[in-house]
């Protein structure tokens, strides 16, 4: 029998529904209270007064996973891609106190493989389930003359509530409060163009290359190390408050594309300046040797990438023990001190020691 003109074309629209019934288990592991519509109706549902907020705010936050996803393509690995989808959406709503509620997936491709899609959307699952997020929606496009064959590409949109009250803007920051390092799992999901241009560039290295210190993995397995998500310790030190009843972390910084040197000067208000002591955390590894073969300079490092830590919080000094506490007690064992805020000099980011500690 002749195959649809739609298939011909090079869009098997029987696959796709096929897909959906692959992926409907993994969803149903991210069910939390509030979601009112499972997959396949032309909308999603989610019922916030389920929630228990009594004056939310809604918080959204859209992105993809950069040119990571070329790395996962090139070594047919994509098992853990969708997580850093989840990871760069959420860990921005948390930056404002809001908890993550839903996320909704985009995966568009040349040509639809199943196995393949089906693992990108069982990782997404995952890190919905990490941040406490319900997926209850998305959309698979199946492009052919837009992506090659092979190619595929994601991105993620999530919803977040917070109480009107508890809207973290950075306003409140002041001269001497203390900042609070999370470590990160690695370089995360920005900085790629660079990455893969200096592993293109070096002699002798390629992804199934095995170095000294990546513990026995790849460094592509090592590269593709998802995003760490930040939502669940950190919510937990939202919940400390200060005698005025306010939540005792006064801001928040993802440490994401622009490294230190951009990200955290967006929640500091003006006359406000962050000094980061970079000595009181080792560089990692991967970073120190991504410095090495690229001779790249400790100001391009903190400008690209994380350089080791993740996500950043802001408290006043008698409340910095009480919120390492819980962070560690949560999960962030590493967490620590890693610079105070100060009057602002010529500078938003001061990095002192960098030289030193990342030569």
């Amino acid at each position: 029998m002749k195959q649809s003109a739609y298939k011909e074309a090079g869009v098997d629209i029987d696959k796709a529904a096929s897909l959906v019934e692959r992926i409907k288990p993994h969803v149903k592991k991210t069910n939390r209270n509030g979601v009112v519509s499972g997959l396949g109706g032309f909308g999603a549902l989610f019922d916030l007064k389920e929630t228990g907020y009594k004056d939310p705010i809604i918080v959204s936050a859209t992105d993809g996973v950069g040119t990571k996803i070329k790395i996962a393509i090139d070594l047919n690995i994509h098992g853990t891609i969708g997580i850093d989808a989840v990871a760069m959406c959420v860990n921005d709503l948390i930056v404002q106190g809001a908890e993550p509620l839903f996320f909704l997936d985009y995966f568009a491709c040349g040509k639809l493989d199943n196995d393949v899609a089906e693992a990108v959307i069982a990782s997404i699952a995952k890190g919905c389930e990490l941040s406490g997020s319900a997926l209850i929606g998305g959309e698979t496009a199946e492009m052919p003359g837009v992506y090659q064959e092979q190619d595929y590409d994601i991105a993620g949109f999530s919803v977040g509530a917070v109480e009107r009250d508890d809207i973290i803007t950075g306003e409140h920051i002041k001269d001497g409060d203390i900042m609070i390092g999370l470590p990160s799992s690695g370089v995360h999901s920005n900085g790629f163009s660079l990455v893969r241009h200096l592993l293109k560039s070096a002699q002798g290295f390629e992804y199934d290359t095995v170095t000294e210190f990546s513990n026995g993995k790849t460094l592509g397995e090592l590269l593709l190390t998802p995003t760490k998500i930040y939502v669940k310790p950190v919510l937990e030190a939202l919940k400390i408050r200060d005698d005025q009843g306010r939540i005792a972390v006064r801001g928040m910084s993802h440490i994401t594309g622009g490294g230190f040197i951009e990200n955290i000067p967006r929640v500091l208000p003006e006359g406000l300046a962050a000094q980061i002591d970079t000595t009181s955390w080792a560089l990692p590894p991967l970073f120190k040797w991504l410095k090495d073969i690229g001779d790249l300079s400790s100001h391009d490092l903190a400008t690209t990438l994380n350089c080791g830590i993740g996500f950043i919080l802001i408290v006043p000094n008698q409340h910095q023990n009480d919120v390492l506490k819980t962070l560690q007690d949560s999960g962030e064992k590493d967490a620590k001190v890693i610079g105070q805020i100060m009057s602002k000099a010529d500078k938003a980011v001061i990095l002192n020691g960098m030289d030193q500690a990342w030569a």
